[in-house]
């Protein structure tokens, strides 16, 4: 019996919304002083962010509840802030091929692997899997006097969706979650997600 398109949505669906938690490889970097509190903060954006002014906007507003949980404020307006603050997102889409295993069709007919392959009657059987995504996030935070950059995170994962803001600011919480402390890199951190509504 072969599950039916609907059905399988049905089940990627159900798959997401029953997601509690994020988990990412994070590596950090910097020097970051000792007796720094963290401060004041604003956003600085690259000229490519700045001709994409919508989806910089987004992704800052992923990262701030991240920057406010390592002890972060942003900077009244006017104010000077005590660090800048730059944050940047990628994201990968790839598709399983039944080309990227060697083995997946091996001594004969009737055995197959990954859903691709012949049956005992010599027919073709076909099932697509679903596309995944490489996701990525950065951070990057400077004093704004000197220019030196003081700490800089990256945290990364994959799954079954490109990610929307939710898993965003997951990803940017996993990155500043040991801020100002620096780890082994990489290290797997997870985060728990908000209850859906």
């Amino acid at each position: 019996m072969r599950a039916t398109p609907l059905v399988l949505a049905a089940a990627l669906l159900s798959g997401c919304a029953a997601l509690s938690s994020v988990s990412s490889d994070v590596s950090s970097y910097g020097e970051w002083p000792a007796s720094r509190a963290p401060g004041t903060y604003a956003f600085e954006r690259l000229p490519s962010q700045q001709a994409l002014a919508a989806e910089s906007d987004a992704l800052e507003a992923a990262a701030t509840p991240a920057l406010a949980k390592a002890g972060f404020t942003p900077a009244a307006a006017g104010r000077e802030p005590d660090v800048l603050v730059q944050v940047g997102s990628r994201y990968q889409r790839s598709e399983d091929s039944r080309w990227d295993d060697r083995l997946w069709w091996s001594a004969g007919f009737g055995h197959w692997r990954r859903g691709y392959g012949l049956s005992p009657r010599f027919g073709f059987a076909y099932s697509s899997e679903p596309a995944r995504y490489d996701r990525e996030v950065a951070v990057l935070i400077r004093d704004r006097a000197s220019g030196k950059p003081l700490f800089e995170a990256r945290a990364t994962n994959e799954g079954m969706r490109r990610g929307d803001p939710v898993i965003q600011a997951a990803l940017f919480q996993a990155a500043l979650a040991d801020f100002p402390k620096l780890g082994i890199n990489p290290r797997r951190v997870t985060v728990a997600l908000p209850p859906a509504p």
